[in-house]
């Protein structure tokens, strides 16, 4: 990409989004297109075409999408399935109309099959049942994943695909109805501490393993990818390592100096019991990631407490 080039990031207030626009400024890219979900409704195919003819852009990040977790998938199936069906769609298609150079679509490693092996190579996609908790985000996802292919196949567009691990850092959602678990740790373990609660209740068993890869590193391999990658098959990002649940909830408790106890609800799902990505491909091209998990969770406890915090903090 030129410095000068039009770039749009779609959901640029979003994790991702966000930090995406903090990488390209940081790279020196100052053409920007950004536009919030209330001026454009991604899910609005006239509307997009609209904005596609009249903004005009070269590049397309894709980083709009409905997310949550397992609460939030679970209690809104059909707005998990509708809405990112029709922003994937939308954008991917008026990106071919309207001659975009190259698109990179965010999709997600929840694609992948619940009992795949460890770690998760990009060619186990479609190789066994989803993990039923997120099935229908993660089948709006593998549409995406599809709907670039198929146009990189029919029409040689150059769309790309990448599967970034879970997620967390900077402008994080921590709304326990529907933020992930790691932002939902970090508000329990802070207002139990302000509040001088006994325990911490964690749903699940704290066995699960996962993978947690800070925003900014995800935002660098992707203008990293968006220079680079040409392929077809989509490509993970991660960072290698994964932890249980119940040592991120040890890590976080330290972090936030809560010295109460932790109480796990057997009642409430686990989800997948593990998610880890195989991040050989995108190493071999020479990218690697830079924010270790502590430095992370100190960093994103810093930006909640500075601005999302509910209670006074008095440290």
């Amino acid at each position: 990409m030129q410095n000068d080039a039009r770039i749009y990031v779609a959901g640029h207030r979003g994790l991702v989004g966000a930090a995406l626009v903090r990488r390209l400024h940081e790279k020196g890219y100052q053409n920007l297109i950004l536009v919030s979900s209330s001026e454009l409704d991604l899910r609005d195919q006239a509307a997009v075409e609209d904005f596609y003819s009249k903004s005009r852009p070269e590049y397309v990040f894709i980083a709009a999408a409905r997310v949550g977790g397992i609460l939030a998938n679970d209690t809104y199936p059909a707005e998990f399935l509708y809405d990112n069906l029709m922003i994937e769609a939308n954008l991917i298609h008026g990106a071919y109309k309207h001659g975009v150079k190259k698109v990179l679509f965010l999709g997600s490693t929840c694609i992948y099959p619940k009992l795949a092996p460890q770690p998760l190579k990009e060619e186990y996609l479609l190789s066994g049942p989803l993990e039923e908790t997120n099935e229908w985000y993660a089948i709006a996802k593998i549409a995406g994943v599809k709907l670039c292919q198929a146009y990189a196949r029919q029409y040689g567009c150059r769309f790309i695909s990448v599967m970034p691990t879970n997620m967390y850092g900077p402008g994080d959602n921590f709304d326990l109805k529907t933020s992930h678990v790691l932002p939902a740790l970090i508000r329990k373990f802070h207002e139990a501490r302000i509040n001088g609660d006994a325990n911490v209740t964690i749903w699940g068993s704290g066995a699960p393993r996962r993978e947690f890869l800070h925003v900014d590193d995800c935002a660098d391999a992707c203008v990293y990818l968006m220079d680079v990658y040409e392929e077809r098959d989509m490509i993970n990002i991660g960072v290698g390592e994964d932890i249980s649940i119940h040592d991120l909830a040890l890590l976080i408790k330290s972090v936030v100096g809560y010295e109460g106890g932790i109480v796990y609800d057997s009642t409430k799902p686990d989800g997948t019991p593990r998610k880890l990505v195989d991040i050989s491909k995108i190493r071999r091209m020479g990218w690697s990631p830079a924010v270790t998990l502590e430095e992370g969770i100190r960093s994103t406890y810093d930006w909640y407490r500075s601005n999302t915090a509910t209670k006074p903090d008095e440290i």
